[in-house]
């Protein structure tokens, strides 16, 4: 890391991610949190003219945020992105491929019809994903109306090809790389078999700084579900990684890869956990060649959290199991740890006025070894109107020890399970698998894998898929059929059910055709969906007639970089360029400048 001085060559992105616009907005006292938290983030993009800002996933909570998520977020929007400032960089890759799933295929700040002065660049991320029969997500929303670019799009799960926007002010030049989220296993799969691809400009490939922008787990959640950092190219300068929410901002360099990664965690305490509770910062970073400079910029609008652990069973002195009043002394001794931390809060909250009031706070208290809990919603009616969560300040939970079956087992010591709510978050798909692993041999899937149900139901319950279930079974009934006919199996149930069981085992070790099955289901139950909505909108319209009312480029596997005219909106506005060189492909459509 080096120290830059601001000059023509010198880039200057602000970068946040994990904004969760919407989160607990219904909440009275948290309600308004992301969106005061978004217009500091913008204001502080406005107060050190950046160039752009960089957003890395998630900045709605919701897949489907609220009028007034929408409504606050373009407010914000409108309120710092339009302006007569002119934007000081080019762009010098072909936009109709990096745009190439919006109805306007170029930057916002070249459109002749706005006036743009702060171009936001931003994946999408797990919460705010494109779904539906027409793959649109609410980043989709934000492009149309010219506010937003959204890149880093991906629809196909055989191969993805990742396309930088090329970005030049003076003699600097940056390759922007962005990937929205995928599920973890499927991307990770896509990388083992060298599915994912980075394209590299062919000409001075050495020359650009490589910026790549990813939301992804990057902490082990599992075998597959997670990305590690070896995946990543090692021509990469700097990762920066959305999805995880603790703030580890500074630049960390990957000693295998030679790349650093920043991340830069979330904006909003969305989870009562202990990665949440480190500082919230957004990053200011400057780029000037191959030399960058990360400066992190503390958020003075975000609720303070506050976190402890009690061990009762450290405290022999204090507490014994066998006393008859000793859980009024473990409440009296909670409320003790809470004032201290309100107090040390309140200590803080003085050198900045503009920190909400009423803090965070969570207690864990680990009751192992005889001890009983005292009634935590009494307990929170003492801080009802000094807390933002008096109902969740205490939690407890006890270490759990596993049995040792005989001196030959191996012993694995003791294990501790961590409250599901607190830095492990149980993913739908896996409760479906754990449920039919254990279930009695009558409740067995026998014409579905575990997997697929999974990933039907995940649909069903994220994205509001209703359909999704059903039609998977369909599809699958369909498919079974005519796998039974082709093999013009004897109608008997024995040799129909053990012919059934065949296909499904062979289903479920060919991950990549299972994949394509549910893929194509959704797509069905989306479809099914759509054609209901026409029929009411249909009908609607048939009644207001009755009552007399009215209703108000080809690709190719050559790419070439060849700069062209640009076209912009004056005032010394930077000029974009029609065409691009690649390594791998390319484009022989116009972009626009």
């Amino acid at each position: 890391l080096f120290l830059i001085r601001d000059d023509d060559d010198n880039f200057k992105i602000l970068i946040a991610t994990d904004i969760h616009l919407g989160y607990m907005e219904k909440d009275p006292v948290r309600g308004n949190d992301t969106f005061v938290t978004f217009d500091e983030i913008l204001n502080h993009a406005q107060k050190n003219e950046v160039d752009f800002v960089l957003l890395g996933g998630d900045l709605f909570h919701e897949n489907k945020p609220s009028r007034k998520t929408m409504h606050c977020c373009l407010e914000s929007l409108r309120k710092y992105c339009m302006g007569d400032r002119p934007v000081q960089f080019e762009i010098l890759s072909d936009q109709a491929v990096n745009f190439q799933y919006s109805k306007f295929p170029w930057v916002n700040y070249q459109d002749r019809n706005l006036n743009i002065c702060l171009p936001i660049f931003s994946i999408h991320g797990n919460h705010d994903d494109p779904t539906g029969a027409d793959t649109l997500c609410a980043l989709d929303v934000l492009s149309c109306a010219g506010l937003l670019n959204h890149f880093g799009r991906s629809s196909s799960v055989e191969k993805i090809d990742i396309s930088p926007i090329l970005l030049r002010k003076g003699r600097t030049k940056i390759a922007l790389y962005g990937l929205g989220a995928i599920p973890d296993e499927r991307l990770y799969r896509m990388f083992i078999n060298k599915q994912v691809t980075m394209l590299r400009p062919k000409e001075d490939e050495d020359s650009w700084f490589n910026l790549f922008v990813i939301h992804q787990n990057r902490s082990k959640h599992g075998a597959t579900n997670y990305i590690p950092e070896q995946f990543l190219d090692d021509f990469i300068d700097l990762v920066v990684w959305g999805h995880e929410h603790e703030c580890k901002i500074a630049p960390f360099q990957n000693e295998q890869q030679h790349f650093y990664v920043s991340q830069p965690g979330s904006s909003v305490v969305t989870s009562l956990s202990p990665g949440e509770a480190v500082k919230k910062h957004i990053g200011l970073l400057q780029v000037k060649g191959k030399k960058m400079k990360m400066q992190k910029i503390a958020l003075e609008t975000v609720r303070p959290f506050y976190m402890e652990d009690i061990v009762l069973a450290d405290h022999p002195d204090l507490f014994n199991p066998d006393n008859p009043k000793v859980t009024q002394a473990i409440q009296a001794f909670c409320m003790e740890k809470v004032e201290l931390m309100l107090d040390s809060i309140e200590r803080e909250r003085l050198g900045n006025p503009r920190q909400p009031q009423k803090p965070l706070i969570r207690l864990r208290v680990d009751y192992t070894g005889g001890f009983e809990p005292f009634s935590v919603h009494r307990f929170s009616q003492k801080y009802v109107d000094r807390v933002a969560n008096p109902k969740d300040i205490i939690h407890f939970f006890r270490h759990r020890e596993q049995k040792e079956k005989n001196d030959s087992d191996l012993n694995f010591g003791k294990l501790v399970t961590r409250p599901a709510s607190e830095g492990m978050t149980l993913r739908v798909e896996d409760l479906v698998k754990q449920y039919f692993q254990t279930a009695e041999k009558k409740v067995q899937l026998s014409l579905l894998t575990e997997r697929g149900m999974g990933e039907a139901v995940q649909e069903f319950v994220d994205k509001e898929e209703k359909d999704a279930i059903e039609e998977l079974l369909k599809f699958q009934l369909e498919k079974t059929q005519r796998f039974l006919k082709e093999r013009r199996t004897d109608a008997e149930e024995e040799k129909i059910d053990e012919e059934v069981r065949k296909f499904r085992e062979s289903r479920k070790k060919n991950t990549e055709e299972e994949d394509e099955e549910v893929r194509e289901a959704m797509t069905r139950a989306r479809a099914h969906r759509s054609e209901g909505t026409v029929l009411v909108a249909a009908s609607s319209d048939e009644e207001l007639m009755d009552t007399g009312m009215k209703g108000s480029g080809d690709s190719d596997d050559g790419l070439s970089v060849t700069p062209g005219r640009g076209r912009g909106r004056g005032r010394g506005r930077a000029r974009g360029a029609r065409g691009q060189n690649w390594t791998a492909r390319g484009s022989s459509q116009r972009g626009r400048g």
